[in-house]
């Protein structure tokens, strides 16, 4: 086989394809990269690995200036990238783009969870560039990754990571609740977005009068996925088991008072600046997930 003409026969194929069908060039480039890939990897294990460099200088003449060094290795890296995986490129929905991202990730189960939140989510390539540099997955439970690998159902707290991530673009120091609330609900979108899919937000400050004295839940949102109200309280110091039966008082109120008999019981987030996992082992609830926070 003449390797040579055959990756520059499909890259031409590719340069012209992309021109006039407009709607499925994505997917034709992709397909044609696995091959060019495919057929890097065979020829360098028949000529050396000097091969992409005599290629590229070839096919930066007689094709176009883009097909360096570079962009040949990429391609190679992308057919290997799918046989490791075992994905078929004509099963897949993502881009090129969004492949690349997943190139440095070597736990399927990872690669997994971030295709999913790709689809899920509808994330571009900088959103799912942010939420890996970030270790989304990485900072899930060990239950919930364990869901995951087993297809289990998912409750609201199991994907909400640990620790949760603050921004704090402007390094505020933070040593009061009413600071951190103030700083959250700055970019309260990132802050639901971090907590995973689907919050919208209620209300700050949520005012409820229970019996002649009246309190204020931090943060009363709502998960439409889950149709249920979720209840979020900020604390800047380490878990305390009273802090638990604060949020059950509030989450039982908005039970009682204010959720529709279509929605599901309340959840509970309790975020602290330390976390005591002994502790809240034996006092927590189902219903309520607790995590520390950083800011970032």
């Amino acid at each position: 086989m003449n390797y040579y003409n055959e990756i520059k026969n499909k890259l031409i194929d590719d340069e012209v394809y992309s021109k006039v069908k407009d709607y499925s060039k994505e997917k034709h480039t992709l397909l044609t990269h696995y091959e060019v890939g495919k057929l890097l990897l065979e020829a360098g294990s028949k000529y050396g690995d000097n091969i992409i460099g005599n290629y590229s200088k070839k096919l930066s003449v007689e094709v176009e200036k883009k097909y360096n060094p570079r962009t040949l290795r990429r391609m190679r890296q992308l057919y290997q990238f799918f046989e490791e995986q075992k994905w078929s490129p004509l099963g897949t929905k993502l881009s090129i783009s969004h492949i690349r991202q997943l190139f440095s990730i070597n736990d399927s189960n990872e690669i997994k969870y971030y295709v999913e939140q790709i689809e899920k989510r509808n994330l571009s390539k900088r959103q799912l560039e942010e939420i890996i540099r970030n270790g989304e997955y990485e900072r899930l439970p060990i239950e919930a990754k364990n869901k995951l690998i087993n297809s289990e159902k998912l409750e609201v707290k199991d994907l909400i990571p640990n620790p949760v991530l603050i921004k704090n673009k402007n390094d505020i120091e933070i040593t009061t609740e009413k600071a951190l609330h103030l700083l959250i609900l700055e970019d309260i979108e990132s802050f639901m977005k971090e907590l995973g899919n689907s919050f919208s937000f209620i209300g700050s400050e949520y005012k409820i009068k229970i019996g002649d004295r009246n309190h204020y839940i931090d943060l009363l949102l709502f998960n439409i996925k889950y149709n249920c109200y979720v209840v979020v309280e900020l604390k800047v110091t380490e878990f305390k088991v009273e802090y638990i039966s604060q949020v059950q008082k509030y989450m039982n109120y908005i039970d009682k008072n204010i959720k529709e008999v279509s929605n599901n019981n309340t959840m509970g987030i309790l975020i602290c600046k330390r976390e005591n996992k002994f502790v809240i082992e034996y006092c927590s609830d189902d219903r309520i997930a607790v995590r520390e926070y950083e800011l970032v």
